[in-house]
């Protein structure tokens, strides 16, 4: 008697183990996704986010700052607080970061800064990730809208999506979000403005300029930055 009763409860036991596994199965054969099977996409980022955090608990950056903010660009951009002297700068860059997870962590990693000017750089990823130029155009305006409803004076630099070596076969899509972006800037010139990178980073025949890509052809070498530097001095001064 007493065995089957310990028998009985292992079972019971082994049941409720394996339930949640039996529920992820059936709600993945009826379509619906199951919430065990993928973490969202921006969780991938949570580390570098804390990051952020504790350096800015053990030293907070100044209010009123120029927030650099975005993918790998921003995150290999070493040089920034010496190129652009007399320019309290702070850099926030997450390597591999689409348009989406910037406004998804902007809570954390723009808004406590309150900076006057803020340098974003994002949705080059987006386009190599096969996201259309309307997805990136439309997380970007949500990430206006957010920082403008809390922080309605901060100026937002949007750097135009870079024509890379690595990435010319997405020069269409490039091209339309750009002008897309632009198109919307021009409505609020006073709070938006489209640093345009893209025109420069060309050679004469219309093609990337190789010396200012890596070897990967993606990111860029100091001349690449010093390009950088040079168009957006007016907007960061």
């Amino acid at each position: 008697m007493r065995m089957r009763h310990l028998a009985s409860h292992a079972a019971r036991a082994l049941l409720v183990l394996l339930a949640p596994c039996a529920t992820a199965v059936a709600q993945t054969a009826t379509g619906r996704p199951a919430s065990v099977v993928t973490p969202p996409r921006w969780a991938q980022w949570e580390g570098d986010i804390r990051r952020f955090e504790e350096a800015d608990s053990l030293r907070p950056p100044p209010r009123g700052a120029v927030l650099f903010v975005g993918s790998s660009s921003i995150r290999f951009w070493e040089s920034a607080e010496r190129d652009f002297p007399g320019v309290t700068i702070v850099r926030r860059g997450f390597g591999g970061s689409e348009m989406g997870d910037v406004l998804h962590y902007a809570d954390r990693v723009v808004l406590p800064y309150a900076p006057r000017t803020i340098v974003l750089y994002a949705g080059d990823n987006d386009l190599g990730a096969g996201r259309t130029p309307q997805q990136v155009f439309d997380d970007y305006r949500h990430f206006v809208e957010l920082v403008h409803a809390r922080l309605p004076e901060t100026r937002i630099a949007f750097i135009a999506v870079k024509p890379s070596l690595a990435r010319w076969s997405l020069v269409d899509s490039i091209r339309k979000t750009n002008a897309m972006v632009q198109e919307y800037a021009a409505r609020d010139p006073r709070r938006l403005v489209y640093v345009d990178v893209f025109t420069p980073m060309l050679d004469a025949s219309g093609r990337p300029r190789p010396e200012l890509f890596r070897e990967d052809g993606l990111h860029m070498t100091a001349r690449g930055y010093a390009l950088w530097t040079e168009v957006l001095t007016p907007y960061v001064r």
